[in-house]
């Protein structure tokens, strides 16, 4: 199969590219290849004629979205409906990644599938859901795939700072214990993606973050664990590390899509992280 990824410089394209290996993969990215060049990029889909085309490309630099608006918005959300488009024009399936940024982060359970968005409070949820909705609107064979907490081979990402922080010279770490998540490898995204890929009959929108939950806390609580690392790590609020952009207090997503379609669940966030540590360290 012919699989064009955007972003493939980034965790998660790297994390594909590497994975699919029986597959004629076309990885595109920045400065080669610019999704916001409606003409530029047309031309690159109609000559390559993917099968497939995953679009991992976005601005996901959060607090930055919230000070270069335009530019997230073109990214996120015109550089969507550019690659939905080009998806639409030449018969290629679309497989989209998104994120739980897309929800207010307020509810008191997990968002499953069919809860309704609001783009939440960030620039970058609301250009995010710009995107989704831009997809819907401009590819039909379209899935929408929402992931986050995520972490992966080669970072960056809170797994791998928190491992640098942990280098002897702090006696304790303070981290936010007031946001809860799944936290969710590339990995575990990769083989559901392929899942995915292999169901042709499948349309919508899925999410496909880690079974569990955890804070910030106890995910650092369980690097260090896994990788025998003595530091003293304390829990804090997100009042006391205040960012450009606020934060979602439940970042929870239910794999509703998942089950409806007889598709496998996801791991246990402490099973991929175990797996991800052990060959990320080697311990």
């Amino acid at each position: 199969m012919k699989i064009m990824i955007t972003g493939a410089k980034g965790m998660l394209g790297r994390t594909l590219t590497e994975m699919f290996t029986d597959d004629d993969i076309i990885p595109v990215d920045l400065p080669e290849t610019d999704i916001t060049d409606p003409r530029g990029f047309d031309r690159i889909v109609e000559a390559s004629r993917p099968d497939v085309l995953i679009h991992c490309a976005a601005m996901t630099a959060v607090d930055r979205c919230e000070s270069e608006v335009d530019l997230a918005y073109k990214i996120n959300a015109f550089g969507s409906a550019v690659t939905a488009s080009a998806c639409r024009r030449h018969g290629v399936r679309m497989i989209a990644i998104s994120t739980d940024y897309v929800f207010d982060g307020d509810a008191d359970r997990p968002y499953h599938e069919f809860d309704r968005p609001t783009g939440g409070g960030s620039v970058y949820g609301q250009s995010k859901f710009a995107g989704e909705e831009a997809i819907r609107n401009h590819c039909p064979d379209h899935v929408i795939c929402r992931i986050s907490w995520l972490y992966g081979p080669g970072g960056p990402s809170f797994v791998h700072t928190m491992v640098a922080l942990a280098d002897g010279s702090r006696p304790l770490l303070k981290v936010v214990n007031d946001q809860i998540g799944n936290p969710t490898s590339t990995i575990a995204v990769a083989r559901a993606l392929r899942k995915i890929i292999n169901r042709p009959e499948l349309n919508g929108t899925f999410h496909l973050t880690c079974e569990g939950e955890a804070s910030w806390y106890e995910l650092a609580k369980e690097v260090f664990a896994v990788l025998k690392i003595r530091q003293e790590v304390v829990p804090c609020r997100t009042a006391e590390f205040p960012r450009p952009a606020p934060r979602p207090a439940n970042s929870r997503l239910d794999k509703m899509m998942l089950r409806l379609s007889g598709l496998p669940p996801m791991p246990h966030w402490k099973t991929a992280l175990s797996e991800f540590l052990n060959s990320e360290y080697q311990t």
